[in-house]
């Protein structure tokens, strides 16, 4: 058995494998396929990293399959970011694929996605630079072997991608930590006279929205250290559709879910009352809408469609109906109890109800919401 199969064979008992994981077979076909120049410390030269990321077919026959949907421009000034000094700073609304495509793009072009620091606003320095075992530190005073280096700290010593989540929750002066990190590419140890200095390879990819309470700004100077991309919603309907389609299929084979496909039907009206209500206008642009506090982006309606599956299979016939999903979406769109209801209620009698082939959506949604 090679590594490449004892690694995909590992991975199909774990609830949700990393992407270097779950896609070894892609990743090693890309290699051996891969002739272009690669970075140093890279496992695959950029055209690969991106071939990776959007799908697409090899000379030998291997299929890899999309892993984000979108511009393809947006994805090349990615990986090429990442070929530079300059850190990479993925932006979107929640649901945008920001955490999704960093731990592709670590797993594409590292060989690991691990290395990575989740921000909240409890988040101390150490995580960004080092901390210490404290019964070492006491017993033997500051020392190499007492230190317990950050995600960062070894990313920079292996020559690899860390990653940083949700870097506008962080507290404005632990972000800026980062700075000596990202500009001189060294990580100062004052305690020992020493310091860490980034092997050719390493580089960071940090993900960050505006739309959570607690943001903190990056401060300019912290800003210019990175290349901002900005991850949008899918463009159109149809395109929405594919990717809720294609990540429910995933879910439901790492989940082993029993066999219930994920029905069109379901899928394109989940897809469509989202899109309706975010953007406060029907698909035909005849009536405005009033917009729920939450965000429906396109994870919650992968999350929506899922749930379905799962009471179909389970509590229902095994085909995906509107019953199987309205609980889900109105818990979706209702965060504020008052104010959501409001707008959920106006949208099935305005919008709903008209639909002469939405009937037993509207009577699904109305049994759930008394």
């Amino acid at each position: 058995m090679t590594s490449t199969q004892e690694t995909t064979h590992a991975s199909d008992a774990l609830l949700r494998p990393h992407a270097e994981q779950a896609f070894a077979d892609e990743l090693a076909a890309l290699a051996r396929a891969d002739d272009r120049p690669r970075p140093p410390s890279w496992q695959l030269s950029p055209w690969a990293v991106v071939t990776y990321l959007l799908g697409g077919a090899l000379p030998d026959g291997t299929v890899i399959s999309p892993k984000y949907v979108g511009p393809r421009r947006l994805m090349e000034v990615a990986v090429a970011t990442l070929a530079t000094d300059r850190a990479l700073l993925l932006i979107g609304v929640p649901g945008t694929a920001k955490t999704w495509v960093s731990e592709h793009l670590a797993a594409a072009v590292s060989g690991k996605s691990t290395l990575l620091v989740q921000g909240t606003s409890g988040t101390a320095e150490e995580a960004i630079r080092y901390g210490w075992n404290y019964a070492r530190l006491l017993a033997e005073g500051p020392s190499e072997a007492a230190l317990v280096p950050s995600p960062i700290m070894t990313a920079m010593k292996a020559g690899s991608i860390a990653r940083l989540e949700e870097l506008t929750r962080i507290p404005s002066d632990v972000q800026d930590a980062l700075i000596t990190v990202l500009s001189e590419k060294t990580l100062p140890v004052p305690e020992l006279g020493a310091e860490v200095q980034a092997a050719k390879g390493f580089n960071l990819i940090a993900t960050a929205n505006d739309r959570d309470r607690g943001v903190n700004e990056l401060s300019s100077a912290l800003r210019r250290r990175f290349n901002t991309v900005v991850l949008p919603l899918p463009a159109g309907e149809d395109e929405e559709v594919a990717i809720v389609t294609r990540r429910v299929e995933q879910l439901g084979a790492a989940l082993e879910l029993p066999a219930v496909p994920a029905a069109a039907e379901e899928v394109r009206r989940v897809v469509r009352v989202f899109r309706e209500l975010r953007s406060g206008m029907t698909a035909d642009g005849r009536t405005k809408l009033k917009s729920p506090s939450g965000t429906l982006s396109t994870a919650e309606a992968i999350s929506v469609i899922t749930n379905g599956l799962a009471l179909a299979a389970h509590f229902g016939d095994g085909t995906l109906r509107a019953p199987d999903i309205a609980g889900a979406v109105l818990g979706a769109v209702i965060k504020d109890p008052v104010a959501d209801s409001v707008v959920w209620t106006e949208y099935l009698e305005a919008v709903v109800r008209q639909r002469p082939d939405w009937s037993d959506f509207y009577r699904a949604c109305r049994e759930v919401h008394q």
